[in-house]
């Protein structure tokens, strides 16, 4: 690890608080609960292509993509054991077989319709590939 380089608690901190306003907004703007759960992952995918399928621009929807990579980021997390990773303002969790994840990406690319944060996760939770 360099000098730039940050990990949990320090590099959570942010990821962590984009997931807990990203619960807060969608519960109270949206009415739709997220749980941190596996399951719930398939709620924001879905939230993710109703948003790309209304056609804003990308900097409308930039920071709800980031609280949706982050709670997804989170999802893993608690499920694995994960870790937050930050370095050059970027974040992304290491799993505890040492592999990377990039979840606010993959929310970015889901947008765009090339992703998900439901087989992320999946992808995520189960080990490497043989």
């Amino acid at each position: 690890m360099t000098a730039q380089q940050e990990t949990r608690p320090h590099a959570a901190a942010k990821p962590a608080r984009w997931a807990a306003d990203t619960v807060a907004a969608m519960r109270e703007g949206a009415r739709l609960r997220l749980d941190y759960s596996v399951q719930s992952l398939w709620r924001v995918d879905r939230m993710i292509d109703g948003i790309r399928r209304e056609g804003p621009p990308y900097a409308a929807v930039e920071h709800a993509l980031r609280g949706f990579g982050a709670y997804a980021g989170e999802v893993v997390v608690r499920r694995t054991g994960a870790e937050w990773w930050a370095s050059g303002g970027e974040h992304w969790i290491r799993t505890p077989d040492g592999r990377l994840w990039d979840p606010i990406d993959e929310a970015r690319r889901a947008y765009a319709g090339h992703g998900s944060l439901r087989l992320l996760c999946r992808d995520a939770t189960s080990g490497p590939a043989d």
